[in-house]
């Protein structure tokens, strides 16, 4: 089994600061609360309940926001994945994964703070070929800045990415937020 840096007391710490910035969304996350209350490891893949994944929200000088084709689902989502070894937080596990998928070089993203500006909590089909069942990812979303370009993309994941429009975001509270915070 793999140790990983990132300890639940990490993941506890940015849940909580978070839901001291938005309260409100409390009723949402409480499956993560949940979790973390009945002990479960959500650092590891193999919780089958539920664990924590980390995202990026890439903007460009123009305010556009990077989104990624993922090969596994068909979808056009915003980078990430999961946790692993050497990351020793959340943040860091959200850059590593941006530039692993983008190919955009580590020094060419900033991160805006240290905290998430979302947390979503969403369903993930079982994937027989990986013998995993239905289960939840409990992404934690940070946000970043460029002014590099896409690079050479992971292409065992990824099939393409493409600069979009904050609009193009699903999430209403992530878009609002997001456009907030590039102003």
């Amino acid at each position: 089994m793999i140790e990983l840096a990132i300890t639940t007391d990490h993941i506890r710490a940015s849940l909580t600061a978070y839901l001291a910035r938005y309260a409100e969304e409390e009723p949402e996350l409480e499956f993560a609360i949940g979790l973390i209350e009945a002990g479960a490891d959500l650092t590891s893949r193999k919780e089958f309940r539920g664990h924590v994944t980390a995202g990026a929200i890439l903007a460009d000088p123009d305010g556009r926001v990077l989104h990624i084709h993922h090969l596994a689902t068909g979808k056009w989502l915003l980078p990430g994945g999961h946790l692993e070894s050497v990351d020793s937080t959340l943040l860091e596990a959200a850059g590593r994964e941006l530039t692993e998928e983008t190919g955009i070089a580590p020094d060419a993203i900033t991160p805006v703070g240290d905290s998430p500006l979302h947390i979503d909590v969403h369903p993930i089909p079982a994937n027989p070929s990986k013998e995993e069942p239905d289960h939840q990812h409990i992404d934690f979303r940070f946000l970043f800045r460029t002014t590099a370009d896409i690079g050479p993309l992971q292409t065992e994941e990824i099939g393409d990415a493409a600069w979009r429009s904050i609009d193009s975001l699903h999430d209403e509270r992530l878009r609002r937020r997001v456009a907030r915070a590039l102003c």
